[in-house]
């Protein structure tokens, strides 16, 4: 049977016996306390198992295969926690006790011949606070199990080696500034890793160490409270206050914990607004438009977010319908605008008694007040030079349109709005009348017509008068004039449009040959209403009839029957049309009436008017044939001159050159006059020209012959190349970007057969000697600038 170490086991045995003491069921001198536990028999095992399960005390469980052992151990040799023994133990060492379980072999050793159990490293309660090991007992020479495999722990026991913690902090509280003594700020929460069951080691007290006397804290729940009444936010509004947490229910000894709390004071409405100033003066243009800003107020409150908002009134003065206040949310100030036009003729200053309040107030602060203030406001307009003023500010005038040129139709009035009361001149916006069909008097504003006004041409005028200070032109005022032209009986009657009437032979007398009606410009007020009758000279027309239909339309009636078209093929009706206006105007319209030849049904077959649309002797086939006909000439008069034009150029090839890159090669020096048969003249004449027509010549030899042996040198050409010349310098002072072509290919005056006789450097003297160009002198006086620039006189000098 396994039996524990005294040591490690007599308080077992002894709390064991206590309790079973204490309930009557065993004595205490059956335990043997002096020396090891000595084993039960089997019937007192049975015995005490029975009564153990009868009156068990769940508060105390003591087990006899319970090990205790302290944290923490400092020391340097291994901590000794019990001993496993077995009865078949005699001493001689042939008994192996085995360890294994949790911590075997790492924390917990066990010597294998007394069954001595120590601990090798330290322990952590906190870290794990008991293990579960198994001991087994083997025979040393058979390895055979001599007990059974027993099961036992070893517990921790605490020790105080964990201060207080605060694991939230540090801490961010706040209070409502005024608060009463005693209010709730926030509460602290301190954790102690020792065990709470097992002495005082997890036993928390709080208390503050910086804060006093503005807040307390309950040494039991950490909960923080205001301690001082009346914290004003706006004197102090931030406190860091310690707490510190001591186990060991604060005794000495006890370790601690600390941390912060910072508490800031919230804002309330104990601070009543406050204007810093009493007056104010400001000042505005008398021009300046409504809704325009005059200046700004502003009220302090001590106070911070709503309980800091304003709102601003006017409570009392002479400006309250000129002048509005507006409070701005972002800034909290009141901005004072205006309300109406200003006019500094009228009145030069305004006084106005602005208000303050707070819009969120507290009942309990109520006492502090009033929350509330005003100030003065004075407001003084300042004049401007303005413009001129018209009264009325519209006019609109009706005029009958056969007024008289020059009549006054209506006097525009402006005057000046400020005190000098500066002379006005007027004028018409020409924009306004391209017409010019009025004028205003420049010094009395009478406006008057200048040309005549035609209501069917141009019903309606809008114009725009200009008034302008004589002494400040830049001051101009403006007004609308819109001028109706009224309708006057000007216009008579016409046709609405070209009658034209056909009469068959066989028409019956009362017969209704066409329908007329007339239109007229004029827009009487009493609406248009015709008058029809036949003309004086055809009152008694003997062929037709008008009868008016008293609606602004009239019939045209046969008189008679029998019409011929050989006797008389086209009739011709004067009508009468008056209007109903005053005077009554009236004109004449004629209605041609054409003779035909009808069916029995009265459809037009034939009349006279066919003849002259298509005459009988010209068939639609002829025309056909002369337009061809005419077509054919067209033909061949183009082909004609298309090869005439061919004929002209028989020698020009397609490919364009340019006549400055032709290449002529000599076999020796030319004679002048010689080489000019070379090539086309003309582009020496007119080089522009050249440029179109000049082309590769198809029948030149490689080789060019000389056709003249001399050529004068008065040369009928020279014109033409001094004008060849000056054009192209000016093309070349023309266009930056030409390069330095030599255009001149032929030079008139040189060569065998010139007077100059050759030019050329190929044959001159290669000495070093200086050359002499006395010669030049020789050449005449087309030479005689190069004789100055280069010859020698016979003295020293050279020839100037």
């Amino acid at each position: 049977m396994w039996t524990s170490d005294r040591m490690s086991n007599a308080k077992n045995w002894l709390g064991l016996g206590v309790s079973l003491y204490f309930w009557g069921l065993m004595d205490l001198t059956t335990l043997a306390l002096s020396g090891s536990a000595r084993p039960l028999t089997k019937s007192q095992e049975d015995n005490l198992s029975d009564k153990l399960l009868l009156h068990q005390r769940m508060k105390r469980s003591w087990v006899w295969n319970q090990f205790f052992v302290l944290e923490e151990y400092t020391g340097t040799d291994p901590l000794y926690v019990g001993k496993l023994h077995s009865d078949m133990d005699r001493g001689d060492g042939s008994i192996k006790y085995i360890l294994s379980g949790e911590g075997a072999g790492i924390v917990f050793t066990i010597d294998d011949t007394t069954g001595d159990i120590h601990a090798i490293q330290r322990l952590d309660r906190e870290e794990r606070s008991q293990y579960t090991l198994r001991a087994q007992a083997l025979d040393r020479r058979t390895g055979r199990p001599m007990e059974p495999e027993s099961e036992f722990i070893i517990k921790i026991q605490d020790i105080n080696d964990n201060e207080p913690k605060f694991l939230d902090g540090p801490y961010v509280a706040s209070v409502p500034e005024m608060s009463p003594v005693g209010t709730s700020v926030i509460q602290v929460t301190a954790t102690d890793a020792d065990d709470p069951t097992y002495g005082n080691s997890a036993r928390v007290v709080y208390s503050i160490l910086q804060g006093q006397p503005y807040f307390s804290v309950e040494s039991r729940t950490g909960l923080i409270r205001t301690a001082l009444m009346n914290m004003d936010r706006e004197a102090k509004d931030y406190y860091e206050v310690i707490i510190q947490a001591k186990d060991m229910g604060g005794q000495l000894g006890g370790l601690a914990g600390t941390t912060t709390v910072n508490i800031t004071l919230s804002d309330v409405n104990d601070n009543p607004p406050r204007f810093p100033q009493k007056h104010y003066q400001m000042s505005v243009l008398e021009s300046a438009p409504v809704s325009s800003t005059v200046g700004r107020v502003v009220a302090k409150d001590l106070d911070e977010g709503i309980n800091a908002d304003m709102k601003y009134s006017f409570v009392d003065g002479d400006g309250l319908d000129v002048f509005d206040i507006n409070t701005d949310p972002n800034y909290q100030v009141g901005i004072i605008t205006v309300r109406k036009s200003l006019s500094f003729e009228s009145k030069k200053s305004y006084t106005l008694k602005v208000e303050g309040t707070n819009p969120h107030l507290e009942m309990r602060f109520l006492n502090l007040g009033p929350f509330r203030d005003t100030t003065t406001v004075h407001i003084s307009v300042e004049d401007v030079d303005e413009p001129p003023v018209f009264e009325p500010s519209f006019y609109f005038v009706e005029v009958p349109e056969d007024v008289e040129i020059g009549t006054t139709i209506q006097i525009i009035s402006a005057r000046d709005p400020d005190v000098t009361n500066n002379s006005i001149r007027y004028s018409i916006d020409r924009s306004s009348d391209p017409g010019r069909f009025f004028y205003v008097d420049i010094a009395t504003g009478a406006l008057m017509t200048a040309r005549p006004l035609d209501r069917e041409d141009l019903s309606w005028h809008n114009i725009t008068v200009l008034a302008v200070e004589l002494n400040n032109p830049s001051q101009v005022g403006s007004v609308s004039v819109t001028v109706k032209v009224l309708d006057v009986n000007d216009n008579a009657p016409q046709f609405s449009r070209f009658y034209e009437a056909f009469v068959c032979e066989n028409a019956n007398a009362g017969q209704l040959i066409q329908t007329v009606s007339a239109v007229d410009q004029d827009d009487p007020q009493e609406g248009q209403h015709f008058y029809y009758s036949l003309a004086p000279e055809a009152a008694n027309n003997p062929n037709f009839t008008l009868r008016d239909n008293q609606d602004n339309t009239a019939w045209i009636l046969t008189r008679r029957s029998g019409f011929r078209q050989h006797e008389q093929n086209i009739f011709y009706l004067p009508i009468l049309i008056a209007d109903n206006g005053r005077p009554m105007l009236s004109s004449t319209g004629t209605l041609t009436v054409h003779v035909c030849s009808c069916d029995d049904d009265g459809v037009v077959m034939s009349c006279n008017a066919e003849a002259y649309i298509l005459p009988v002797s010209l068939s639609r086939g002829a025309l056909i044939a002369i337009l061809a006909c005419i077509f054919v000439l067209l033909v061949l008069v183009l082909l004609i001159l298309s090869m005439r034009r061919y004929r002209k150029q028989p020698y020009i090839i397609d490919e364009e050159e340019n006549i400055h890159e032709n290449i002529v090669r000599y076999d020796d020096e030319g004679g002048g006059e010689e080489d000019t048969e070379a090539f086309d003249i003309a582009a020496m004449w007119n080089p522009r020209e050249a440029q179109l027509v000049v082309k590769s010549r198809q029948d030149m030899l490689p080789e060019i012959e000389s056709l003249s042996r001399y050529v004068s040198q008065m040369c009928i050409t020279d014109n033409n190349v001094h004008n060849y010349v000056l054009a192209k310098l000016y093309e070349a002072d023309m266009d930056l970007w030409a390069p330095p072509f030599d255009s001149l290919q032929t030079y008139m005056f040189e060569g065998n057969g010139s007077v100059a006789e050759s030019l050329s450097s190929l044959q001159s003297v290669t000495t070093d000697s200086d050359q002499s160009y006395d010669y030049l002198t020789d050449w005449g006086p087309r030479f005689k600038k190069l004789a100055e620039m280069y010859g020698i006189t016979e003295g020293n000098g050279a020839l100037w």
